[in-house]
């Protein structure tokens, strides 16, 4: 498992720079450029665009899969699977449902609302900081009750109480909306047909269904790695602030910087490992 997970790691540095050198915000330039052509997905560019799209979408969704994780382990574990699924499907209708109408989108970042701090306010830029600040208030929370659940020792007489699934859908749907915006405008930035962002869609949130259960699993099986996890996603709340603020940093950096915290966590569990066998050896 621990050699699996370094291998995918260990890719998410040259997807991510493929993801930073398309990654702009001028993608979502012209909506009469937007093809409806079911046929493009037969050409040889239709489905290069197809295959890359999907893996910068997964890619994408890596902080997704990570929130969900977390908040779907915070309900009762039967129903772990299910708000793992739901969370998903409800990000891929969220996904089509902005792709089918990317005339609307596009207007998100026309008009300026207002003006803060010398910087224009558009819609987008108040979801990108309502999605910042929501993420890192969550998070911190999430933290804090990691670090108190210690200090109690997660005394089995005063269980803290299983998030319901409508709780925890409703807080995966607003971030939902959030990574929504952001995955919709890296696929225009590659491709202007419909159909093709699409499928990209669907395929990408497959492939998250098929390893959502794992990641999770391992990262609940893990306190190491849900701290780590918690530090990505306030690394991803304060990038979402910063968009809104109209300061654009590329992914690519972010991704690569996550993905090397993790190989060095991944790293130093299995030294503790082959540590802890070698100390059980020499004991019997």
């Amino acid at each position: 498992m621990l050699d699996l997970l370094t291998t995918c790691a260990d890719m998410i540095p040259s997807f991510a720079a493929t993801l930073a050198q398309h990654e702009t915000h001028e993608a979502v330039a012209d909506a009469a450029k937007v093809s409806y052509d079911w046929g493009a997905l037969l050409t040889t560019s239709g489905l290069i665009a197809l295959l890359t799209i999907t893996a910068l979408e997964v890619v994408l969704g890596v902080d997704n899969i990570v929130f969900i994780a977390l908040i779907s382990n915070r309900t009762e574990e039967k129903y772990h699977a299910k708000v793992r699924t739901l969370g998903l499907f409800t990000g891929a209708t969220i996904r089509i449902l902005m792709l089918l109408g990317l005339s609307w989108m596009f207007a998100l970042d026309k008009k300026p609302l207002f003006h803060l701090a010398g910087e224009p306010i558009t819609i987008k830029a108040l979801i990108m900081l309502a999605g910042g600040i929501f993420l890192l208030g969550k998070t911190t929370m999430e933290i804090h009750h990691k670090i108190r659940g210690v200090q109690h020792h997660d005394d089995p007489a005063n269980p803290k109480p299983a998030l319901s699934i409508a709780g925890a859908i409703g807080q995966i749907l607003v971030i939902n909306v959030v990574f929504s915006l952001d995955s919709v405008i890296t696929a225009v930035g590659m491709t202007h047909v419909v159909p093709v962002m699409i499928l990209s869609v669907l395929f990408a949130v497959f492939v998250m269904v098929a390893f959502a259960g794992i990641i999770s699993r391992f990262i609940n099986k893990h306190p190491s790695l849900q701290i780590l996890a918690l530090g990505f996603l306030l690394m991803i709340g304060a990038l979402l602030i910063a968009e809104g603020f109209g300061k654009h940093l590329p992914r690519g950096y972010v991704y690569f910087a996550m993905a090397f915290s993790l190989v060095i966590e991944l790293v130093n569990m299995r030294y503790d490992a082959m540590r802890s066998k070698a100390a059980a050896k020499q004991i019997h």
